[in-house]
């Protein structure tokens, strides 16, 4: 079985990721502090992973105010749900609101247009 996770929790630990960069890209910046030009470079690439962390926490904030909010069938915990197919956030069952998908085996590919 493939280790799913609920969308909206990958985009989040991505955008965590790309602050952790830009950190690290900025301390190696560091090593460099005899040579102003290139630790200004380091530190401004890991300020560009920051600022895109940033971007990325906006939109994935945007995003999560068009998902559909379900109380899981399994936990009972309130979950959101994007796309046709999610995980729980709580305990991971599988998720879905089309008819046509209920009982068959979760696949996160009925999310994209081509398997409608």
């Amino acid at each position: 079985m493939a280790k799913y996770s609920n969308k909206i929790n990958k985009i989040r630990s991505f955008a965590l990721i790309l602050i952790f960069v830009g950190f690290i890209v900025m301390y190696g910046g560091i090593y460099f502090r005899t040579s102003p030009l290139i630790m200004a470079i380091f530190m401004l690439l890991g300020l560009l992973f920051i600022i895109a962390s940033t971007v990325v926490y906006f939109w994935i904030g945007l995003l999560s105010t068009r998902t559909i909010q379900v109380k899981c069938p399994n936990c009972g915990n309130p979950t959101k749900m994007l796309g046709r197919v999610d995980i729980c956030m709580h305990c991971r069952e599988p998720l879905t609101l089309d008819e046509n998908l209920a009982g068959k085996e979760f696949d996160e590919s009925y999310n994209k247009k081509s398997s409608k």
